[in-house]
């Protein structure tokens, strides 16, 4: 496959496959990088369709791990926008692929866009949900987070500004023609959750037997390709 890197503005980025009026732009996890398997195996299965994919790495992720400063939220979005403005000068048709903390962002930066089609994989659809959760795991309270502004903890670093900001902007519209997939045993994007978010909005919502939050494994992948080869029309 063809693989192009660049950079937009700052942010490192690569276009996988050949040259096309169409493209996905792909938002990586946390914890993960523009190279990642998913997106490898979604940039294959994309080209094989005439899309390229455009992926890039978040703040302090993949090469941007030098970075002091946390991935915030805010600025995350703001990142979104700079790649789908490059996207759009590329291309006439332009669909979106996120996984996990990924989807989120797209959630919030991507509802007024034209999309052609959405691809989730164990989209993370309701942020306050899952930092209530770690909150509640690690036993601190939300009187505790604002006094603290930051606390440190086994699962996630928690932040105040990026508690508020995710409870002054909930997801209450999408549009898109999405479809979702998620795995049996996933506990970060549980499944009620994904179930009320397909429901709401109108997605296609599919779960691998025995799978995880994080596709990684040769099977899980093989399912991963398989369902993309399913449900891409």
């Amino acid at each position: 496959m063809e693989v192009q890197k660049l950079k937009i503005g700052s942010i490192p980025a690569i276009l996988w496959g050949k040259d096309s009026d169409k493209i996905v732009v792909a938002v990586h996890g946390s914890h993960s990088s523009k190279i990642d398997d998913c997106t490898w195996v979604f940039a294959e299965e994309a080209a094989k369709r005439g899309w390229q994919t455009l992926s890039f790495d978040l703040p302090q992720h993949g090469e941007r791990v030098y970075e002091t400063g946390p991935c915030m939220v805010d600025a995350c979005v703001e990142e979104l926008h700079a790649v789908m403005a490059f996207a759009r000068e590329r291309a006439e048709m332009v669909s979106v692929f996120g996984c996990s903390m990924g989807a989120y962002f797209s959630l919030l930066a991507y509802v007024e866009e034209k999309l052609e089609k959405v691809f989730f994989l164990s989209p993370v659809t309701d942020m306050e949900r899952v930092i209530r959760n770690i909150m509640y795991a690690c036993n601190i309270s939300e009187e505790e987070l604002r006094e603290r502004q930051v606390v440190e903890n086994p699962i996630e670093t928690l932040y105040w500004d990026y508690y508020v900001y995710v409870k002054e902007h909930p997801v209450e519209k999408w549009t898109h023609q999405t479809e979702i997939l998620r795995g049996e045993t996933d506990t970060l994007c549980e499944r009620d959750e994904m179930e009320m978010f397909a429901a709401r909005f109108g997605c296609g919502l599919e779960e691998q037997q025995g799978g995880e939050h994080w596709f990684h494994t040769e099977s899980q992948l093989a399912y991963f390709r398989e369902w993309l080869g399913r449900i891409w029309e």
